[in-house]
């Protein structure tokens, strides 16, 4: 039976030779590992495009609502029973149209009436005035008192009197008459008829006959912030152009000119009133509309234009990435100016031709190699939206 020596606190000689080289072999292959470089990082992909230089027009944006050019509520003047209607809901209607007739008859009965007592109010100021040229020769003969001459004077005077307050009443009479016509005062659009053939109205009183729209011209009331004021005012001597947008019209805007600034900011806003008019010549605005409104205040030359979504908000401020001829970005800080629909503009930082980064800058880091991905086709059944009045800021450069 073969005897093993004991060593290493009872350990057999044999198995620590084993155990060593197993132990030499893993060092080695550790050392092995260490001196292995690291896989290169896979390129980022990213979406990208290049700066533009164009004229970029700047603008403020608000939302506001369309008023009627002037409003008319129609009511009848003398008390009587509607005889007709001229005209149909909703119908276009001039100046001084016919609109309603009221049963004319009681009216020229009182005029032919008021006609009738000036005739004879006129017949017995001619009879006083004879008496008072006869009085006057048989006073010169002594024949007559002063008196009854004196009285006879009077007589006639009081006529004359009584056939002014009688032309007066034929004169009030034929306007009476005339109340039995009522017409439009103004160009424009009839709403709801509230009253029909054979209904008896009083003068003055409700219900409101119908209701007339002026709508060409037409306004468009909005407010905009009070920090855009100063950028308005300044602007406005030489007259601003407005455009109003109608949601779900993808058309041009409706051009006009702004005609009003408020003479006092809201407190509790901190808003400002404008009022804008328009043509509209094609009635594509409508009182009680809710449009976009923009007014441009002037236009930036040669600006330097990238797509908003390129500017990123940083603890240094803003910057944007910028990819180099050899694939790999550049973090640039930049200058931002006005935002004008989906673009904005850069004052300093970016040239134009710069190819900027504008989808994937959440994995980017300075130097990181980028490979550009393909751009998607557009999506089936999505919207055509106005691309004029994309949503936004109020686009007033900060100064």
């Amino acid at each position: 039976m073969p005897e093993f020596r004991w060593e290493f606190g009872g350990v057999p000689r044999q198995i620590c030779r084993w155990g060593g080289t197993a132990i030499a072999v893993a060092t080695l292959v550790a050392c092995g590992a260490k001196k292995e470089k690291p896989a290169p990082r896979p390129p980022v992909p990213i979406r990208a495009t290049v700066a533009l230089q164009k004229t970029v027009p700047v603008q403020i944006r608000g939302i506001g609502n369309v008023e009627a050019y002037n409003t008319v509520s129609i009511k009848a003047q003398v008390s009587g029973v509607v005889a007709k209607v001229h005209f149909r809901e909703g119908q276009d209607v001039g100046k001084g149209d016919l609109l309603f007739t009221i049963d004319q008859r009681p009216f020229e009965a009182s005029l032919k009436q008021a006609e009738a007592t000036l005739a004879k109010d006129r017949a017995q100021l001619r009879n006083a005035q004879e008496q008072v040229r006869r009085y006057g020769t048989l006073l010169k003969d002594g024949i007559v008192t002063p008196e009854q001459y004196d009285q006879l004077q009077t007589t006639a005077e009081a006529l004359e009197a009584t056939i002014a307050a009688d032309r007066a009443a034929v004169d009030n009479a034929r306007i009476q008459l005339g109340y039995c016509f009522i017409r439009s005062p103004i160009a424009g659009r009839t709403g709801n008829l509230s009253v029909d053939v054979g209904n008896l109205v009083k003068a003055n009183d409700l219900p409101i006959l119908v209701t007339i729209n002026q709508v060409s011209p037409i306004y468009a009331t909005f407010t905009i912030p009070e920090r855009d004021m100063v950028e308005l005012r300044r602007h406005l001597r030489g007259g601003l152009k407005v455009e109003a947008f109608v949601t779900g019209d993808d058309a041009a805007g409706e051009s006009g000119t702004v005609s009003f600034l408020d003479n006092a900011v809201d407190t509790a806003t901190g808003t400002i009133k404008v009022k804008g008019t328009f043509a509209n010549g094609r009635h594509r605005l409508w009182p009680g509309q809710f449009v976009t409104v923009v007014i441009t205040l002037t236009n930036l030359p040669n600006a330097v234009v990238v797509p908003s979504q390129a500017v990123q908000t940083g603890q240094q401020g803003q910057f944007l990435f910028i990819v180099k001829p050899d694939q790999t970005v550049e973090m640039r800080p930049v200058t931002v100016g006005p935002t004008i629909g989906s673009e904005t503009v850069i004052a300093t930082g970016v040239k134009p031709g710069d190819k900027v980064v504008t989808d994937g800058q959440v994995r980017l880091t300075p130097g990181a190699k980028v490979v550009e991905a393909e751009k998607p086709g557009p999506a089936a059944g999505n919207a055509t939206q106005n691309p004029t009045v994309p949503a936004g800021q109020n686009q007033v450069p900060t100064r």
